[in-house]
C-alpha cells in the first residue's frame, strides 16, 4: 500500500511538474553573462563553452559573431546550424545553457540581506523579498517600489506588502525582469 501511494504521488508530480518545467525552460531568453555549451555532432573541434558577452554576443568557430539578445536557445541553435551549413552539410548542433548568470535582480534597502540575486528563470516580488532574508523591523512595507529600466527611461511601480499578505492587490506581485530593482525604504 505504501509503495503504491509513493508511486501514485511520483506519477502525479511528474505529470504536473514536467510540463511546468518544460514551459519555464522552453521560453528562456539568453542574457549577457550566461554560459552556453555548443557542440556539433561528429565534430570534436566544434565543441565549446561560450560566454555571452555584455554586448549580448558570442563567437563560435566557422560561425563568427552571433547576437543572442532576445533569443531563445532554440533560435540560437537554428542560427548556428544555418551558418554552419556552408561548411558542414546537415550539421547537428546542440546548444544548452550551462550557467544562468545574466538574469539578475537587485533588492536593497531595509532587508536583511540586500544585494544582487541571480534568478532562475523568474521570480516575483514576494519571492525576491524572501531571497533577501525578509524585511527589517524598520521597513516601510507599504512604500516598496520596483524600478524597471525601459531603454533610457526608468519606471517605478508601487508594491504594498501588507495588501498582498492579506490576499488583496495580488496583481501587484509582478514577475520581476532581469535588471529590476526592488527598493524597500
Amino acid at each position: 500500500m505504501l509503495v503504491r501511494s509513493f508511486f501514485l504521488a511520483s506519477l502525479a508530480y511528474f505529470a504536473f511538474a514536467g510540463p511546468l518545467h518544460a514551459q519555464a525552460t522552453a521560453g528562456y531568453t539568453v542574457k549577457p553573462g550566461d554560459t552556453l555549451e555548443i557542440s556539433v555532432w561528429k565534430e570534436p573541434d566544434l565543441q565549446r563553452t561560450v560566454l555571452v558577452r555584455p554586448d549580448g554576443q558570442f563567437s563560435f568557430p566557422l560561425v563568427g559573431e552571433v547576437d543572442a539578445r532576445g533569443k531563445t536557445v532554440n533560435e540560437l541553435n537554428k542560427t548556428v546550424s544555418e551558418r554552419l551549413q556552408r561548411y558542414i552539410s546537415d550539421a547537428v548542433v546542440t546548444i544548452s545553457v550551462q550557467e544562468i548568470k545574466g538574469n539578475k535582480i537587485f533588492v536593497l534597502g531595509q532587508v536583511n540581506k540586500p544585494g544582487e540575486f541571480i534568478v532562475n528563470p523568474s521570480v516575483n516580488i514576494m519571492q525576491a523579498l524572501s531571497m533577501a532574508g525578509g524585511m527589517t523591523p524598520f521597513a516601510a512595507t507599504n512604500d516598496i517600489i520596483v524600478l524597471r529600466g525601459q531603454g533610457t527611461q526608468q519606471k517605478a511601480m508601487a508594491f504594498r506588502y501588507n495588501d498582498v499578505v492579506r490576499g488583496r492587490s495580488l496583481d501587484t506581485n509582478i514577475e520581476l525582469l532581469s535588471g529590476d530593482i526592488v527598493v524597500v525604504p
